[in-house]
């Protein structure tokens, strides 16, 4: 599976942007995608994930109530959209393919992901 995300950028607190990543190859509506992002100096943390089933979705306390993540099985695409940003939450987001085997859960980590796409960076401004 090769996965692309989009729609970074730089955006003042208090906005919202949308993050987009498109999966080629591979069954997309057979398993589960995870957004995660990593700060300069920082170590990769998790952010949200979204189950084959659509409807099972875990988020991060940091990121809660603030961001959704959904999934668009006939384009395969997963998004995230991300409202009344902080600039804490500058980094660089990552989609990912979940492991078949992980448990879905608000604790993931990088141990629970099969691959990676490249980064996109959002970066709020204050």
């Amino acid at each position: 599976v090769q996965l692309q995300a989009s729609g970074g950028g730089l955006v003042q607190a208090g906005g919202s942007l949308r993050l987009s990543c498109a999966a080629y190859g591979g069954a997309f509506s057979t398993y589960g995608m995870a957004w995660f992002r990593q700060a300069p100096g920082n170590e990769r943390e998790f952010v949200a994930c979204i189950h084959r089933n659509g409807w099972t979705k875990y988020y991060a306390d940091s990121v809660k109530g603030r961001f959704t993540v959904s999934r668009d099985d006939a384009k395969n695409m997963v998004y995230l959209q991300m409202n009344s940003l902080k600039p804490g939450d500058t980094a660089d987001y990552y989609c990912a393919k979940i492991l078949d085997r992980a448990t879905m859960s608000s604790s993931f980590s990088v141990d629970d992901i099969e691959s990676w796409g490249k980064g996109t960076l959002v970066t709020v401004s204050s």
